[in-house]
């Protein structure tokens, strides 16, 4: 090898050995976009009405099982309100109600998720 290959095989030794700069930092963003991003990442507003949707869903159907499905069931148990239904210390008529709200509940919302993954919605 001579002297000039030398010096080279150096000066590429020497350019490898430098550090390398660094990227510059993303600009810091501003409260109201951090907020902005916070609100488009998690979907928030859809879950605010989802979660609004849904309370009021939950009231519609606790109305249509006390005022229209429990006073069917109340004629098979004539003279007695179907809520003060007792078995001992047992509130069975209240969890019977409870029971069926729930139901309904799970029932509409399988028909609700069922269309809409027909429709092709997520």
């Amino acid at each position: 090898m001579t002297e000039e290959e030398i010096l080279e095989e150096l000066r590429q030794i020497r350019k490898l050995l430098e550090p390398k700069p660094t990227p510059p930092s993303p600009p810091k963003k501003g409260f109201l976009a951090e907020f902005m991003d916070f609100i488009t990442k998690y979907k928030v507003l859809g879950m605010a009405v989802a979660f609004i949707i849904g309370l009021y869903l939950g009231a519609l159907v606790q109305a249509l099982v006390n005022d229209l499905i429990m006073p069917i069931i109340q004629f098979a148990v004539p003279g007695t309100m179907w809520e003060a239904i007792e078995i001992g210390p047992f509130r069975v008529g209240h969890f019977f109600g409870a029971l069926v709200t729930f139901l309904i509940v799970a029932l509409v919302i399988f028909i609700i998720v069922k269309m809409a993954n027909r429709w092709g919605l997520e």
